[in-house]
């Protein structure tokens, strides 16, 4: 995968990554031990990194919208 395209500014540290969702960043450690959910991110060495890219595309996946919550 090229990097050319990848803006250095799009990749969040774990703890803004958290924040921008509204989680706490030991949510998103426990989310990707157990695969709960398919949110993508980057290991730079021991290091992670997510997306804001991803983190937009995730957020938009889990809204539920009135006519979806009138199904439920």
């Amino acid at each position: 995968m090229p990097t050319a395209n990848l803006v250095r500014s799009d990749l969040l540290p774990e703890g803004d990554a958290a924040a921008y969702i509204g989680v706490k960043p030991g949510t998103l450690a426990v989310w990707r031990s157990t695969k709960r959910y398919p949110l993508p991110y980057v290991k730079c060495g021991r290091l992670v990194r997510y997306r804001r890219s991803d983190l937009e595309v995730w957020l938009q996946s889990r809204t539920v919208s009135p006519a979806d919550a009138a199904t439920l």
